[in-house]
């Protein structure tokens, strides 16, 4: 598959309700990424694009570590769960998105995880505008990760975020083949109610 195909994939499979930009539907989470490597430029693109998330009071939360030289992503590949290693292993860039609990009066911030989360969607997004596919995934050991990378502990580990060029489908074992393709969500009046939960908005 040529990747301006690929680049179109989400909008040939999900189609939205209402008009938005195709940057939302193209945005997906595959499993297969092309051994090659991620050029430094677009790495600073992305997280670039991260840095500019809001915050609460812009505290700005979130910390990344990357892993991108062979010995980096084997240390990764210690603490994600095997599920995830089957597939991962190729993808040239992991890194792993850190929240600060505590604000900048060192007392709890409670909108830690919504703010790093807002980071990876941005994130997310421009990688989808430098030709890059993302996956983040919620199966790894923390605790491990803590370890390993020495992560002090005012931080919450949230998730690890593959980076790279989408593969083809063809180089996954063959149950993910099986599911390498863009989701699709639930209806908007599922999602969102007004006045009081369950209370349709129209």
């Amino acid at each position: 598959m040529k990747h301006s195909e690929k680049s179109t994939w989400g909008q040939l499979h999900r189609k939205s309700q209402h008009a938005i930009d195709p940057i939302y539907l193209n945005r997906w989470s595959p499993r297969s990424f092309a051994e090659k490597p991620v050029e430094p430029e677009k790495l600073y693109r992305i997280f670039e694009a991260a840095r500019w998330a809001p915050s609460g009071s812009n505290e700005q939360p979130w910390r990344y570590i990357l892993a991108r030289s062979p010995e980096d992503r084997a240390t990764f590949l210690e603490f994600i769960m095997s599920g995830n290693t089957a597939w991962c292993d190729k993808a040239p860039v992991l890194a792993l998105l850190l929240s600060h609990k505590l604000s900048s009066r060192n007392e709890p911030l409670r909108s830690h995880s919504f703010d790093a989360g807002t980071s990876w969607g941005y994130l997310a997004l421009e990688c989808v505008r430098q030709g890059l596919v993302t996956h983040a995934m919620g199966g790894f050991y923390p605790d491990k990760a803590r370890e390993l990378l020495k992560i002090p502990d005012e931080y919450e580990i949230e998730v690890v975020i593959a980076i790279g060029y989408q593969g083809e489908k063809e180089a996954l074992s063959e149950a993910f083949q099986e599911r390498e393709m863009p989701n699709s969500r639930r209806k908007l009046d599922e999602t969102i109610f007004e006045g009081r939960f369950g209370d349709p908005f129209s």
